[in-house]
């Protein structure tokens, strides 16, 4: 006996064209921001290492998508880290940060310029003050994929985020990867973490914001 599918195909008619107004928990990400008291603990050849690094992040709303009836807000940001140590970027970061109202399900992509993606997921309610996401190698559905080079030699099993929005409106974030170092057991512990202060606000998603939409800028 077969069992019907539902509707695949067909997008959802009503929404809001929105963004900023609909990203339930995300809304807390939105914008422009910095800080220089970030920690970086790291594997090193003579054992761990403890570096301060500054961050800079940049997320801004983009136009609601659309998954057949699967409808989400999302902020596509770009994240960039540098150490006092040293001119050559620390850290280059892109991707998004997606949100479900039907479902309550966040998703975070992201792709590092060293041969490596992630799709993270988890669940949260629309006014919660903590929100987490998690991936492990090997899972079809939030995984981690990277190159022969990663895999060989600091390959990553999990990885997690965990964020906690504060009450001066600034956000401090928690990111634990599990790096299997090449000829040492166990995994590497590698976490950084920082709190970020806003320095802009976030800008209307273009479909909302007619100049955008004119120009194409």
């Amino acid at each position: 006996m077969s069992t019907a599918l539902p509707d695949i195909f067909t997008e959802q008619e009503e929404y809001s064209p929105d963004t900023l107004a609909s990203l339930g928990p995300l809304r807390r990400l939105a914008g422009v921001w910095r800080s220089d008291k970030g920690v970086d603990i790291n594997p090193k050849a003579d054992g761990p290492e403890r570096r301060v690094y500054s961050e800079y992040i940049n997320m801004q709303p983009i136009d609601p998508q659309s998954n057949g009836p699967q409808l989400l807000y999302g902020l596509r940001y770009h994240i960039h880290i540098n150490t006092p140590e040293e001119k050559i970027t620390f850290h280059d970061q892109v991707g998004y940060w997606l949100w479900e109202p039907d479902t309550g399900l966040i998703m975070q992509s992201l792709t590092i310029p060293r041969g490596q993606a992630v799709l993270a997921g988890g669940t949260a309610k629309p006014d919660d003050r903590r929100i987490s996401v998690e991936a492990r190698r090997g899972d079809t559905s939030f995984g981690i994929c990277s190159t022969p080079f990663l895999e060989e030699a600091f390959r990553t099993d999990y990885y997690r985020i965990d964020i906690d929005f504060n009450d001066d409106g600034s956000w401090t974030y928690v990111t634990r990867t599990d790096l299997a170092v090449h000829g040492r057991t166990p995994a590497f512990d590698h976490r950084d973490t920082n709190t970020m202060r806003r320095i802009a606000a976030a800008k209307p998603n273009p479909l909302v914001n007619p100049a955008i939409r004119e120009t194409g800028e």
